[in-house]
């Protein structure tokens, strides 16, 4: 089993020297966070947890993922990158495979483009972006950024997006993964139909092997149950060996070590962080790595 260290609400100034020791230690990748804005007043009820509020406030970090994950792309060597989750319909399809193919070149092909239908109503209505629609507007988005990766013109004709023949240039060497965060049926459609991985957003252990045969389901209804696929949970339990073990048996292929935030406090030192992740990467990574 592979184990990502989520940088959740991590200080900007931390995030090089978490990547550089999440690559020291043995993890397989980091995973960043996004929010375009965040209101004060937030309306929406978060889904993930029981009181509908959800766990970050108007202060929690949020870095923009293009920079930050290049930055730390360009201080690691082994390590990959990706967004738990990137809002994808709220942005322009474009503008996103520009950066997420402009990520896999100059990182060797380590980022991995996590993304998500998005909860947060009172953010889309600020953009003036339909919140209604886009599960289906982020399904031809998909489309869109999977031509402009392939290189060459091409040209499509969906139902949100349609243009004649164009190029993004350079295109990535290969197809940017795409990983699909979401817990209702229709996140795991997607992971399954059109994704290379599927994200949790926070589970308890007991739920995982149903996520898990749901998704072999559909890849197989897709044709695609003998390809690679991967399937990123973070446990809301405390971590355990035995776990782990009869979960990777399931077929979750890799752990989420808990943002910092929640294990350490708000705000914590460089070297708290260190310490945190190095004994779970002594407990677990290395052990079942």
């Amino acid at each position: 089993m592979k184990f990502w260290q989520s940088l959740a609400w991590c200080e900007p100034e931390h995030l090089v020297a978490v990547a550089q020791f999440a690559e020291q230690l043995g993890y397989e990748g980091v995973l960043n966070a996004d929010h375009a804005v965040f209101p004060e007043t937030v309306n929406a009820a978060y889904p993930y947890s029981a009181d509908g509020k959800p766990p970050m406030t108007p202060d929690s970090p949020y870095p923009d993922c293009w920079v930050s994950i290049a930055f730390m792309a360009a201080a690691t060597s082994r390590l990959r990158l990706s967004t738990s989750v990137y809002v994808l319909p709220l942005r322009n399809p474009f503008e996103v495979a520009k950066a997420a193919g402009s990520l896999a070149i100059f990182s060797g092909n380590r980022f991995a483009l996590g993304i998500g239908a998005g909860w947060m109503k009172d953010e889309f209505d600020i953009y003036g972006v339909e919140f209604s629609g886009r599960g289906r507007r982020m399904d031809d988005m998909i489309q869109v950024m999977r031509k402009l990766w392939q290189g060459g013109m091409v040209e499509h004709a969906g139902p949100y997006y349609s243009f004649p023949r164009l190029c993004i240039e350079p295109a990535p060497s290969q197809q940017v993964p795409i990983l699909v965060g979401g817990a209702n049926d229709a996140a795991l459609k997607r992971a399954a139909y059109r994704g290379e991985g599927w994200l949790g957003a926070g589970n308890a252990p007991e739920e995982v092997p149903a996520i898990m045969a749901r998704l072999r389901q559909y890849r197989a209804e897709a044709g695609r149950g003998s390809e690679p696929f991967e399937t990123i949970v973070g446990l809301t339990t405390p971590p355990d060996l035995d776990t782990f073990k009869g979960l990777e048996e399931q077929g979750m292929t890799a752990g989420v070590n808990l943002p910092f935030s929640f294990a350490l406090g708000k705000r914590s030192s460089l070297d708290d962080k260190k310490r945190y992740m190095e004994s779970f990467a002594r407990q677990f990574v290395q052990p079942l790595g």
